[in-house]
């Protein structure tokens, strides 16, 4: 059995060819700076994703938007890294519309997620909001290749769920501010009932 997450496994792939170098160049950083980023930022990411996916309407919810809007972008025959980096970097399609799918993810705490990211990693605010922006339609072009076909909504919640303890144990105090929808120091049921509600629920 693969015990390593999801989000250390799709940073490794990042690390490897061209992907880190050319993240550093959108960002104008170099690619230590890129590189200790993105390792927090993908847990944040796939962190705020599984306290989504733990209610069972925003696992089906997130499932249904990885088939219906990133199987395609995966590749048929696999998760194609490359191609999507440029993509995502050339500003095409819906699939890559980072901003909008950081709207769904964080559910109007783009901002704040940003600023928690720039504060541990010591870049500025518009750099990490970016560097989300870039990584966000990447990581569900991932979990749609791990997920979209085959998979249901339970693995993966399980899966993601995962993803929220890993990173609580990584960066806790991170991942808690950002998804603290009602800003009184607490992660309880209603900010999850917040998240959930706007988890690629409706349209675009």
């Amino acid at each position: 059995m693969n015990t390593e997450s999801l989000a250390a496994s799709l940073f490794q792939q990042l690390q490897q060819g061209q992907g880190l170098q050319q993240v550093a160049q959108q960002l104008g950083i170099d690619q230590n700076q890129a590189s200790s980023a993105i390792g927090a930022a993908l847990p944040l990411l796939m962190g705020a994703m599984g306290r989504n996916a733990q209610q069972p309407q925003g696992a089906e919810a997130l499932l249904g938007a990885l088939q219906r809007d990133h199987a395609g972008s995966a590749g048929g025959g696999g998760f194609d890294l490359g191609g999507l980096l440029g993509s995502v970097l050339g500003g095409g399609g819906n699939a890559t519309n980072g901003a909008g799918i950081l709207g769904h993810v964080f559910g109007g705490n783009s901002d704040r997620a940003a600023q928690g990211l720039s504060q541990a990693t010591g870049l500025d605010s518009g750099k990490t909001g970016q560097l989300l922006a870039i990584l966000a339609p990447i990581v569900m072009s991932y979990l749609a290749q791990r997920f979209a076909n085959g998979g249901n909504p339970a693995q993966l919640s399980q899966a993601l769920g995962q993803e929220a303890q890993a990173a609580q144990g990584q960066n806790g105090s991170l991942l808690a501010s950002v998804l603290d929808q009602d800003g009184d120091g607490q992660l309880g049921i209603g900010d999850l009932l917040k998240l959930g509600g706007g988890l690629f629920g409706g349209k675009r």
